[in-house]
Formats: C-alpha cells, structure tokens, sequence
C-alpha cells in the first residue's frame, strides 16, 4: 500500500466546557480551545494516512502551521478535514482546515512520517535510560 496525494481525512468533536480555552489554560474564555483545534486536525491527518500504511505502520506528527481564526463557543460541533498534498519518501504534506456549523475557523500545514510503530517505540524507551 502506499499514501496517496488527495485522500481526505476526517475528525470531528462537540465543544465542550472541557475542551475550552479556560479549561486547559490556554486562554480565559469558555470557547474552542486551539490545542483541541490542532488535535484533531492531527486525527484528521491520521485518518487521511491510515487507508495507505501497511501493518504496523504508523504516523507522527512532525510539524505544524495553523492560523485559528474564528471562536467558537460551547455546544457547537467542529471537526477537521485533512488532505494529503505530497508525499516524499517517508515524509507526508498536508493541508489542514478545521470547521465549526458557522464556517471556517482554523487552517494551515501539517507533515507527518511513516513509522514502523514497534521500532519507534523501542527508539523512545530508550530516551528513557531504562
């Protein structure tokens, strides 16, 4: 299998109190929090890869370039598309949009790599002396 340049991916969430700027400390109000926006443009990212990895392939998250640009406020639904612009080796280009019922709020880039998930995993143990 591999990643194709054009899938989209898709996630999507309720705002909640818990998910709000007040409540994770990024800001002072009761809206969308922007660490929430960029999680799940990130699922979203993960989706679009998933249908091109091959058994235990994963992907990490790299880099990232968002703008957030409209609040919204407690019991909206957001959600998040991705889609995959190039791909260069290990390495995957996409572009991120994040949504609410009213419209666009967020969007930027996001790159990714394919990882072999038990070697990645046994690489980050390691970090840990242990």
């Amino acid at each position: 299998m591999s990643i194709t340049v054009g899938t989209i991916g898709r996630a999507e969430t309720i705002v909640t109190t818990e998910n709000t700027a007040d409540a994770v400390g990024s800001g002072l109000v009761p809206v969308f929090a922007t660490p929430f926006m960029v999680a799940i443009m990130e699922n979203a990212a993960v989706e679009a890869c998933l249908p091109g990895l091959e058994d235990g392939q994963g992907t990490v998250g790299t880099r990232i370039n968002v703008s957030h640009d409209a609040a919204t406020p407690v019991g909206m639904r957001v959600w998040a598309e991705a889609e995959v612009t190039a791909v260069d080796g290990k390495k995957i280009s996409l572009t991120v949009t994040a949504f609410d019922e009213a419209g666009p709020i967020g969007k930027g880039t996001h790159e990714r790599y394919i990882i072999t998930v038990e070697r990645f995993l046994q690489k980050a143990q390691q970090r840990s002396g242990k």
